[in-house]
């Protein structure tokens, strides 16, 4: 029991971090656009759709029937940006609106594995156990 309220709060944490996060790349695109590599096209775009990407994968970690789709989609998008944080660091970049720190930049790049790691949590089956609850985020 103590288990599921462990992993609902996990779920919850994650969700409104992507969802937040996506919502950012609309509010505030230039930041996300400064760390994109010159080598993609359509930068503004690419921030646009990724945000709406992290934004369904918020809201669909919420959806019990959908939950483990959007996790899987959530580990796609973490990989899909990983180059932007790579670009970052490699190339130390300044970002509007952010603190300019190289060892922050390089610290971002290990944070992906976390955050794939936590998204890929979401997509195991629930335990038999928790099959029963009445509210079972884990499916």
């Amino acid at each position: 029991m103590m288990g599921k309220i462990f992993k609902t709060v996990l779920r919850l944490l994650l969700s409104a971090f992507v969802t937040a996060a996506g919502v950012a790349h609309w509010v505030t695109p230039t930041p996300f656009v400064q760390m994109m590599p010159n080598y993609l096209p359509y930068p503004l775009e690419l921030v646009q759709i990724s945000g709406v990407f992290e934004i369904l994968g918020g809201v669909g970690l919420l959806i019990p029937f959908v939950s483990r789709y959007a996790a899987w989609g959530l580990i796609l998008l973490f990989i899909a940006v990983f180059p932007a944080n790579v670009n970052m660091a490699v190339n130390d970049l300044v970002i509007d609106g952010m603190p300019h720190n190289l060892v922050a930049y390089w610290l971002r790049l290990p944070f992906q594995a976390v955050l794939i790691a936590w998204a890929w949590w979401f997509t195991r089956p629930a335990l038999k156990s928790e099959a029963h609850s009445t509210l079972n985020m884990s499916e």
